[in-house]
């Protein structure tokens, strides 16, 4: 596919993390960009303030003019979206059609490709590998799955001869890349609307293996069975974190790793990385690992985590003083809630902890609601708001309240988000966090605009 040839390219979905990323990276390449969205974000906003039009009906007669040319238009969709009359329309009459995985995958393929996959942390590792890269002088581009908080975007462009994407399973969409270095994090099942079953989730991931080049390299969490390279903590791995402490709030360890000339095994002392949470630390550790396989010195990677800012909606601290924490995060899978949950231990041991969490997808909550049921008890106090149905029509039996009866815990309720902020006002608590991959998202700021102002 050449991308090359098409003046125009319009978008539906533009307002999408992945593909608000692509809107800007063919409006910097020159072409003309434009696209549709059902609702007006901060994406969409910041897009239109980058020249970018957009519109928010989904009518064919809002389409601009230029963009009716089909010999000069790329028109690229995400599954996520429902049937349009745009697509309908596009489909008809002859445009080339991509999804966006397609799109990465031919922007990749000529480049040297650092793909992260694996069921959690996806955007985190690749937005940590981003970082330490621009770090170590690299020429890259990357495509995130949220804003790093570094370059304060999902897209970052320091040169073009290394592409740092994430490989997402929605969709069997990692499957059109073809990578030189890939890493899977996790494959807890999820996405079982996709696949239909735990074996058809774990297929997909070794399918996605052997779309490495010839002499591409995999590196692996050392609990999964695949023939890679490996990862861990405190455990017999290729490339090994060592003796974690806890110092002013961020992690200090060491690094084990193979090295590339001699193979003797080598350790770099006292890397620092501020981010909370064991996962986070796997993260960074696989991310330095990509890089250091990549040919870049482990030592300027490894100290460049000092500076890792994190990716927001990613244990994202919004107050944190000695009487009061709120933490925003992506968590939407109960591995994930999990991993919160001790992170949030680990840096705040002996605080009540309350936690908002809004279910995303009602197969997602049914799937997994015991698991959810389970994680979501550790929290001392649980609060639900209601299934946040994405892509989705309404399961019957399946609700927030169904799975709130199901959560094993004294202190839990079910509200209306818009109750939420006269909740936390009567119910204070040491530590507070927002969690989930839906909207819930648009009403931190409300949340953090509160309770600063209790607090005065």
């Amino acid at each position: 596919m050449e991308l090359h040839r098409y003046k125009n390219i319009y978008l539906i979905g533009i307002g999408g993390i992945g593909m608000s990323a692509l809107a800007q990276y063919f409006a910097k390449n020159g072409k003309k960009v434009s696209g549709y969205d059902r609702t007006k974000t901060d994406i969409t906003e910041f897009l239109q303030n980058q020249g970018i039009e957009i519109h928010f009906q989904d009518d064919i007669r809002l389409i601009p003019a230029a963009f009716k040319n089909s010999s000069e238009t790329l028109v690229v969709y995400t599954p996520a979206v429902k049937k349009l009359s745009e697509l309908d329309y596009f489909l008809q009459n002859n445009y080339q059609v991509m999804k966006r995985s397609e799109v990465l995958g031919a922007i990749t393929r000529n480049t040297f490709c650092l793909a992260v996959a694996g069921t959690h942390g996806k955007t985190t590792t690749s937005s940590i590998l981003a970082h330490i890269l621009v770090e170590a002088k690299a020429s890259i581009s990357a495509f995130l799955g949220g804003i790093c908080e570094n370059f304060n975007s999902n897209l970052v462009l320091h040169g073009n001869e290394i592409t740092v994407v994430e490989a997402d399973e929605f969709d069997r969409s990692f499957l059109q890349l073809s990578p030189d270095i890939a890493c899977i994090t996790a494959i807890d099942s999820d996405h079982l609307d996709i696949y239909g079953n735990e074996e058809e989730f774990e297929k997909g991931f070794y399918d996605f293996t052997k779309q490495l080049k010839p002499n591409g390299k995999l590196i692996v969490r050392n609990n999964l069975s695949f023939n890679g390279l490996t990862y861990g903590i405190e455990e017999l791995s290729d490339y090994i974190i060592k003796n974690v402490s806890i110092q002013n709030g961020a992690y200090l360890f060491d690094i084990e790793y193979p090295d590339l000339q001699s193979n003797e095994r080598k350790i770099i002392k006292n890397c620092i990385f501020a981010k909370p949470g064991r996962h986070n630390l796997l993260n960074a550790l696989v991310a330095v690992a990509m890089g250091h396989q990549a040919g870049f010195s482990i030592d300027i990677l490894a100290k460049a985590l000092i500076t890792f800012k994190g990716v927001k909606r990613r244990f994202s601290y919004q107050i944190r003083t000695e009487n009061q924490v709120f933490i925003d995060d992506y968590a939407h899978h109960p591995t994930e809630l999990n991993a919160l949950y001790q992170a949030v231990r680990e840096m705040h041991p002996n605080k009540e902890v309350t936690i908002i969490f809004q279910p995303h997808l009602y197969t997602r909550t049914r799937d997994f609601a015991d698991g959810f049921a389970k994680s979501l008890a550790q929290f001392d106090q649980i609060v639900l708001l209601d299934i946040y149905p994405a892509r989705e029509l309404p399961i019957e039996g399946i609700s927030s309240q169904w799975l709130l009866e199901k959560v094993l815990s004294k202190k839990k309720i079910l509200i209306r988000k818009e109750d939420l902020l006269d909740w936390i006002k009567k119910n204070p608590s040491e530590v507070l966090i927002t969690a989930g991959a839906g909207d819930i998202g648009a009403e931190v700021e409300k949340i953090k605009k509160q309770l600063l102002n209790k607090n005065k």
